[in-house]
């Protein structure tokens, strides 16, 4: 390569020139405006001011102490009731004092107070549950009694009110006319009540008993 030509040549006296001039400069710039100089000031005394304090409040005084549950405090004792009956009557405190009243008369059975025995009385039994004789569905049939005769023969209509004692075998004990339209009407029914009719007997708390029941009875002759 190949230098320039034209390049300048460094000069050292050219270097302190410039060097010399900067100095100057700066020392110019001090001189016109000197730095500030702050100077400590001098230590004052501190001074404290006391702030009051209100007191600290008093303790708070301690619970009392339990006692055990085997202490008992001694109970006051009860004071004498004053017998009223030996006071005068001015000066009874709580007004004149009355003879007592008389004994009650004598009960049934003993006397109030007494040694003799007092009757008792039973509590009401409940009230038992009846059911009279009814018709044994499976025997109605045979109910009817035969028409008599002689009144078929005058083409008579009848009728008949039986009162019939049922057993506890549904069986008739006993057969009365109440009313009948003629001898012949009741002959008829009573005999037929005493051999065919057949009933429920009656019932008591579940328990079969005998009772009487009236049966009404109708005789019509079919054309």
């Amino acid at each position: 390569m190949y230098a320039d030509r034209h390049a300048r040549q460094f000069h050292p006296a050219s270097l302190s020139v410039a060097v010399g001039v900067n100095i100057v400069l700066i020392g110019a710039l001090l001189f016109a405006n000197p730095p500030s100089v702050f100077k400590k000031p001098p230590d004052r005394p501190l001074d404290t001011v006391n702030i009051p304090i209100d007191p600290p409040p008093p303790p708070e005084p301690l619970p009392p102490e339990a006692q055990p549950r085997d202490s008992v405090e001694p109970q006051p004792a009860p004071r004498p009731i004053p017998d009223l009956t030996i006071l005068p009557v001015d000066v009874a405190p709580f007004g004149p004092v009355f003879p007592p009243p008389p004994p009650l008369p004598p009960v049934e059975g003993g006397v109030i107070g007494g040694t003799g025995t007092v009757r008792t009385v039973d509590p009401p039994k409940p009230a038992s549950i009846f059911t009279g004789p009814q018709v044994d569905p499976r025997y109605a049939g045979q109910f009817q009694p035969p028409y008599p005769s002689a009144e078929q023969r005058m083409g008579e209509a009848g009728r008949v009110e039986m009162r019939v004692l049922v057993g506890t075998d549904g069986r008739v004990r006993q057969a009365e006319c109440v009313t009948a339209t003629s001898d012949g009407f009741c002959r008829a029914t009573r005999d037929r009540a005493l051999a065919k009719w057949r009933f429920k007997p009656a019932m008591r708390d579940g328990v079969a008993e005998e009772a009487w029941r009236t049966m009404s009875v109708t005789f019509v002759l079919e054309d």
